[in-house]
């Protein structure tokens, strides 16, 4: 919880952390759920308002189109062979409606699910801000190291993220000014 009228940013967890801490906590019923968010968010790069609107449906027509809750903009993505691969271990019964329900039945909140990040990912919390917002991140970081951290990675992020500039996309990545000096020491 962050203090009124402060501003927090949360920061981005390694991809392939991410992607294994998910993977494991899908081995076991109580957290598969929290496992499958991880993996659905890290390699969608959705808001996580957007994660928790998804279907069974879209997900087995390998294709998820929605209007993004935040911008109200149309956005296809198409789902990756990780998604499928978690899907087909999922055991969720009906395997049909919204993927992220609750034991209630209901859509799981915001809430929820960054209680469950937070202990997915405790052994990050003494020296990381961990969020819902840490996955959409983590996505960027690994498209934007992918695409050997090029501008047209930045051009692309920021398309993706509907971002006004590159600028910005920087920010959001955290990419760092030391980051940037060490272009030019690995010349």
């Amino acid at each position: 919880m962050s203090k009124l009228n402060s501003i927090t940013t949360c920061d981005f967890i390694d991809f392939d952390k991410a992607l294994n801490t998910g993977i494991k906590l899908m081995r076991d019923k109580k957290t598969e759920l929290i496992g499958f968010y991880i993996i659905v968010a890290i390699n969608t790069g959705l808001r996580t308002s957007d994660i928790r609107s998804i279907t069974f449906e879209q997900l087995n027509d390998k294709v998820i189109k929605i209007k993004e809750q935040k911008t109200n903009k149309n956005r296809t993505i198409v789902v990756n062979q990780s998604i499928l691969d978690a899907l087909s271990k999922t055991t969720a019964k009906n395997k049909t409606g919204f993927v992220f329900k609750s034991q209630k039945n209901a859509v799981i909140s915001t809430q929820q699910v960054n209680r469950l990040l937070k202990v997915a990912f405790s052994s990050l919390l003494p020296t990381h801000c961990i969020s819902t917002h840490s996955l959409r991140k983590t996505f960027g970081r690994r498209v934007y190291e992918n695409n050997n951290q090029s501008e047209k990675a930045l051009m692309y992020l920021s398309e993706l993220f509907n971002h006004s500039t590159m600028k910005l996309t920087r920010i959001y990545l955290g990419i760092k000014q030391e980051e940037l000096d060490n272009i030019y020491m690995s010349l």
